[in-house]
């Protein structure tokens, strides 16, 4: 794993190892705001209060009795592919590796709500992790605060897991143990690790990494306003050739990678290699499925001059959303979707 930083633990998947669909535990990128905590099992519980008619508590094996639900679905950190930004922007320099997919299995969170009676008036659900640290760039609360974010209504009553199993094992302490979130479609920012406390409420919430972190501005009626990061936007990353590999000559070479958007499927992704003057179908290999990323490969016959060459890959999904050749600056230092370009040298 590439390390980011040490503490709190930033660690990055080499994306061009790249292999099958499904992304190791030991290889799936770990994003942590402050340190890892260590829970007490014997008194750890799962509480579901606010805008609820019977508010309780879960201990671990209370959860785990529950219905599960197991489902596969690509996280990726909101700031992954940093590295690309011209100039370079603040926070963890994030290459391609800061992505991943996995198999989740959890209990509902609408099991949950059901059982605590979700009140009329709730329009979100705050989500609340065990971790908890001080900010250290203004603007910021004074002290500590817990690590939280929020999802509507209607979204976690639909497909929101509480995981405890990731590919089958028991959920990793740096991964959420005993229990995270997964929101699948959302950037991996919604998906809360170490949950403790999940909360109806009935007034958007509006904490730190709701409303200061987490943001970017949006357009509308022609005026920015800033809004919390959400859904994943349609991508696709090259996984090789990586940046400044030396490639063969007038030899075929395959090109493959990995593409994902929200709540749709991929259904097209394109290789250019004259840095997007032309375009060239890439093949999608398996089966398409929401939530999860699409592998694909294209076969590059090389120039038989040598010298730089440029690839870009554009994806697009089933909502008809294509990835955009530029950068929207109103995205800060989030959202890095525009075509990456992976720069090689042909020898």
């Amino acid at each position: 794993m590439i390390i980011r930083e040490r503490e709190p633990l930033n660690l990055e998947m080499p994306f061009a190892e790249l292999g099958g669909s499904l992304t190791p535990n030991g290889r799936f990128y770990v994003r942590a705001h402050f340190p890892i905590p260590q829970p007490d099992m014997k008194t750890w519980r799962l509480k579901i209060e606010g805008a609820v008619a019977r508010p309780f508590e879960l201990s671990y094996d209370e959860l785990r009795q529950m219905e599960t639900r197991t489902l596969t679905a690509t996280l990726e950190c909101a700031g992954n592919s940093r590295v690309f930004l011209v100039p370079q922007a603040e926070g963890a320099q994030w290459g391609l590796g800061a992505v991943g997919n996995a198999e989740w299995t959890g209990v509902p969170l609408a099991a949950v709500l059901d059982r605590a009676g979700l009140e009329a008036g709730a329009v979100e659900v705050i989500l609340e992790g065990a971790d908890r640290g001080r900010i250290k760039e203004p603007p910021r609360p004074a002290g500590e605060i817990h690590y939280a974010r929020s999802v509507p209504r209607a979204k976690a009553l639909k497909d929101v897991l509480l995981a405890f199993k990731m590919n089958g094992a028991e959920l990793p302490a740096a991964h959420g143990f005993p229990v995270r979130a997964i929101v699948p479609g959302w950037y991996g920012v919604a998906s809360v690790k170490w949950l403790t406390r999940i909360i109806a409420s009935e007034q958007p919430f509006t904490g730190y990494f709701q409303s200061i972190d987490y943001t970017v501005w949006e357009r509308r009626g022609g005026r920015p306003v800033l809004v919390p990061i959400t859904e994943l936007l349609v991508k696709s990353e090259i996984a090789r050739p990586e940046m400044a590999e030396v490639v063969p000559a007038d030899a075929d070479y395959r090109v493959h990678g990995a593409a994902w958007t929200g709540d749709a499927e991929i259904t097209k992704v394109e290789i250019s290699h004259d840095r997007g003057a032309t375009w060239h179908a890439a093949r999608l290999l398996g089966q398409p499925l929401t939530h999860a990323w699409r592998l694909w490969e294209f076969h590059w016959h090389t120039p038989a001059q040598p010298g730089p060459q440029t690839l870009l890959a554009r994806a697009t999904d089933s909502r008809g959303r294509q990835q955009p050749t530029d950068r929207d600056a109103d995205r800060g230092s989030y959202l890095i979707t525009h075509c990456l370009p992976i720069e090689v040298e042909v020898r």
